[in-house]
């Protein structure tokens, strides 16, 4: 699949509030008709079935440039798969699966009382099993937790050594996209593998639900930027985290992977309760700039060529990031992948090395050497930056990819369905660090 997790996860997050009172009389119909329509290219008559926020939200133009980038992605669309339908609150969800020939994706509907599509999500299909209990002579316990207060508070799971604490304690981070608390990607979950490979060695570890992807209707006004979408939630992580019963508040310290690696040295610096700062696979250069550049590596790693369709699809993804970084383009104004120029602009904005140099805490960098999406450029900027910083700690991992799962040779997006666990030695490396903080 030719496809970044960045721009997978950002093109597929237009899922939005669903709403109403009554259940649509024929909600699959309703879903089925939509995804008919916009194979027909008309995008307009589907705006039209939207419910009042959706419609302002994602008008006809900008569910166009969603829809059209993902043939230029993951191939031509090869069928769909049977509907299965649930109730959310007084909405009903209707979940098509949708076959690509280089990828599997779900088509996710929020259908209202009125019969209006009030929600829409295409994401990858997961494929990976439930996670498995605990065992009962694990050195740790799992229990439930919630980020934040009311109605707008996340799940989450706190995983909690046996014994007497007060124990050191880490927030995980997620990368881009809706993620769920193990970070799910294909059949793979390095977030509980790290959760519970550092709980086992006498660590505390909260993981939670990311808001877009436990709570989307959060983002229904398309006004938001990176700090709505990550830094917040975290800092509430922090919190939540500090006041656990066995927690030692003075040692609380924060992991983040990819985006949440790049936001995690304003998470500490938002927060002012964060020990350290442990850096997994971290972006250190502007993200539009890793868009455009992921895009064309990826474009030829299958057959070592660009085709024209991927060709026109980066072109047009270069002329959105200079619309993007033009100052007299509108905040709302869409931007690559369906996102608006604002969001990408506090994006773009981030400089993660400067504001990593301004907390001034003890940092561990960690890189897989086979990632494709975050680069040697990127880990060459961390070390140019800190290398004679005897608070920062570097640790490069020869077989390693973006997910810090082992394989050999060149890295691939295929390997994200492939079933692994995040390398044993990469967690022990985490866990040592800590300890010695």
């Amino acid at each position: 699949m030719r496809r970044t997790l960045l721009s997978l996860a950002f093109a597929t997050s237009l899922a939005l509030a669903a709403g109403a009172s009554a259940q649509a009389a024929d909600p699959v119909a309703i879903a089925r008709q939509a995804l008919d329509r916009m194979d027909a290219g008309d995008y307009a008559q589907v705006e039209r079935t939207f419910g009042e926020k959706m419609a302002a939200a994602v008008p006809a133009d900008k569910l166009k440039a969603v829809w059209e980038s993902l043939p230029a992605q993951v191939g031509k669309a090869t069928g769909r798969g049977e509907a299965v339908v649930s109730a959310q609150g007084d909405a009903t969800l209707v979940k098509i699966p949708l076959h690509f020939e280089k990828a599997e994706l779900v088509a996710t509907f929020a259908i209202d009382g009125e019969g209006k599509i009030s929600g829409f999500v295409v994401q990858p299909a997961q494929t990976a099993a439930p996670a498995p209990a605990v065992a009962s002579d694990a050195a740790f316990l799992e229990r439930d937790m919630m980020v934040g207060e009311g109605e707008r508070a996340l799940p989450a799971t706190l995983a909690l050594p046996k014994g007497d604490g007060p124990f050191p304690a880490i927030v995980l981070v997620h990368g881009s996209g809706p993620h769920d608390r193990d970070e799910t990607i294909g059949p793979n979950k390095p977030f509980l593998d790290i959760a519970r490979g550092l709980a086992a060695q006498g660590i505390a570890v909260l993981r939670y639900e990311k808001r877009t992807k436990a709570r989307p209707q959060d983002f229904t006004g398309g006004t938001f930027g990176v700090d709505e979408e990550t830094t917040f939630d975290a800092v509430h992580a922090v919190d939540a985290l500090r006041k656990a019963e066995g927690i030692d508040p003075k040692r609380v310290f924060v992991l983040g992977h990819s985006l949440g690696g790049m936001m995690a040295p304003r998470i500490a610096a938002m927060s002012g309760h964060v020990a350290g700062l442990v850096l997994l696979a971290a972006p250190a250069r502007p993200l539009l700039d890793i868009v455009i550049e992921q895009n064309r590596r990826l474009a030829v790693l299958d057959d070592g060529k660009t085709s024209d369709a991927e060709r026109d699809a980066i072109n047009a993804l270069v002329q959105q990031v200079r619309s993007v970084r033009d100052a007299a383009t509108d905040a709302a104004a869409k931007g690559p992948m369906g996102l608006s120029a604002g969001y990408w602009r506090s994006a773009d904005g981030v400089d993660a090395v400067a504001e990593a140099q301004r907390v001034n805490l003890p940092m561990l960098v960690l890189q897989g050497a086979r990632d494709i999406q975050v680069v040697d450029a990127d880990w060459q900027r961390w070390k140019s930056a800190f290398h004679d910083d005897p608070a920062v700690a570097f640790k490069l991992f020869d077989r390693l990819n973006h997910l810090g799962i082992a394989g050999d040779g060149d890295g691939s997006l295929a390997e994200y369905q492939q079933p692994g666990h995040v390398d044993a030695t990469l967690i022990d490396e985490v866990a040592a660090w800590i300890k010695r903080h």
